[in-house]
């Protein structure tokens, strides 16, 4: 049994209460706390931990919320590790927000009458996303604000391992949460005309004529204590079919090129841009124009192996076996030695055919290797950035085409310390987290106009 803890606000206090509960996500827990109001707002904590606040500081977060007339407010906050106090700033919530692990903080303001309204037409009983579909009903039926002041402290009970949390969503022990986080999220799609609907476009691949079958795609930039193993992992590929190797050396000052050209293998393309401005996606776009890239441009990052000598045989089989337009494969994670490490596979099998395309809309990623059919990716394009890319094009190709999956391990995932997401410190997660709300943002909006 938890304790759920709940704050009414008047103008002359602040009642503390509290809910028992062993579901502190669920429908039901949201109902025994419409039972329990008679404030016009109420504070909820949504994360386990110690919460300590200033009465005059939550007074006025009640009455900025209380002037921009919000159904739910959040706030900056500073979080307690030890001795340590580090301020924790929130971001701003958009359309595209609909992402379960959005940061609200530990608590949230609400407006009671919204919690009512929804508990009397909200027909699903969820254990695990009744929070997540409050939110979301929230969002459609009124203003979601951040208040832009540090208004309390919080002391953070999770003790995940450092690298666990992120993939959550891909616990097979989550996975009944997972299912109904995804019905939470396509009923919020099609309430508000964003859910696109099967059967989704197959390709024709006979109506294009390409000399090279395949084309694996390396961005790399000063990696020279990694790019000769991907480069290794690429050629050793065994194939029916003709394959090059495009290696778009991003400018880098460390050894990298010399690695590229002592290869000395003709399949491989060794692009050094004119532009001295491009991201990873920007090189992504060199590769795909490029008149020698393949039917089917395959991702391998510059510190990333491919698992074993058949993936790029199963990556283009599974393009002509299901005629899709990307094949997302399934990878494992390991050290610089490339020993497994927590959580070892990610094979996102949340994915569906029928509805994969809206519930990729609800998490941060889809998997890796990423590969796509090169005359519709080279309509489409990458957007010029380091982070997100692939997100971006994926989430567009999904809304009209068939995405297919590979669901064992094709790809070994490199985390060692210099990954470019690895140690990041808050300013950065934000603006990654809020770079891909946009994105989310921009490809509802163009949903909601699909006829």
């Amino acid at each position: 049994m938890k304790t759920v803890a709940l704050y009414q606000i008047f103008k002359s206090e602040i009642i503390q209460g509290s809910i028992r509960t062993n579901q502190p996500e669920s429908t039901g827990m949201l109902r025994e706390i419409a039972e329990k109001l008679t404030a016009p707002f109420f504070l909820l904590k949504i994360k386990p931990g110690k919460i300590t606040f200033n009465k005059n500081d939550i007074y006025k977060w009640t009455e900025f919320a209380l002037v921009n007339k919000t159904a739910l407010c959040y706030t900056n906050y500073k979080e307690k590790k030890g001795a340590d106090i580090k301020a924790v700033p929130t971001i701003q919530y958009y359309e595209g927000s609909i992402r379960d692990d959005f940061n609200f903080g530990p608590m949230v303001l609400i407006k009671s009458s919204l919690l009512n309204h929804y508990i009397e037409n909200t027909p699903d009983e969820y254990h695990f996303a009744g929070w997540y579909d409050f939110r979301l009903f929230l969002a459609r039926e009124g203003t979601i604000m951040q208040y832009p002041e540090f208004t309390y402290h919080y002391d953070e009970a999770d003790l995940h391992i450092s690298g666990e949390k992120h993939f959550d969503y891909v616990d097979p022990r989550n996975r009944d949460r997972q299912i109904e986080m995804e019905k939470a999220a396509t009923s919020h799609l099609e309430k508000t005309g964003a859910k696109v609907y099967p059967p989704f476009k197959t390709v024709d691949f006979s109506k294009t004529d390409f000399k090279t079958e395949a084309s694996v795609i390396i961005p790399v930039l000063n990696r020279e204590k990694t790019i000769a193993d991907a480069i290794a992992s690429a050629l050793k590929q065994k194939t029916t079919f003709p394959f090059n190797v495009i290696v778009i050396n991003n400018h880098s000052t460390d050894k990298t090129g010399e690695l590229i050209e002592k290869n000395g293998d003709n399949r491989i393309i060794h692009l050094i841009p004119q532009k001295t401005n491009l991201g990873i996606g920007g090189c992504w776009n060199e590769a795909i124009q490029h008149p020698a890239c393949g039917r089917f441009a395959i991702q391998l990052d510059s510190d990333d192996l491919y698992a074993d000598e058949s993936t790029l045989q199963k990556t283009v089989d599974k393009f002509h076996e299901e005629k899709c337009a990307m094949v997302i494969g399934s990878y494992r994670l390991v050290n610089f030695n490339l020993e497994e490490i927590p959580p070892g596979i990610i094979d996102h099998r949340e994915w569906t055919p029928e509805n994969g395309p809206n519930n990729a809309l609800r998490i941060n990623g889809l998997g890796a290797p990423r590969a796509f059919y090169t005359p519709i990716i080279r309509k489409i394009g990458f957007p010029n950035v380091s982070y997100g890319e692939d997100y971006a094009v994926a989430l567009a190709l999904s809304r009209t085409y068939k995405i297919g999956r590979i669901y064992e391990p094709v790809y070994l995932c490199r985390r060692w310390e210099d990954n470019t997401d690895m140690n990041l410190d808050i300013e950065r997660i934000n603006k990654n987290n809020e770079y891909k709300d946009q994105l989310r943002k921009h490809e509802i909006e163009t949903r909601k106009n699909i006829i």
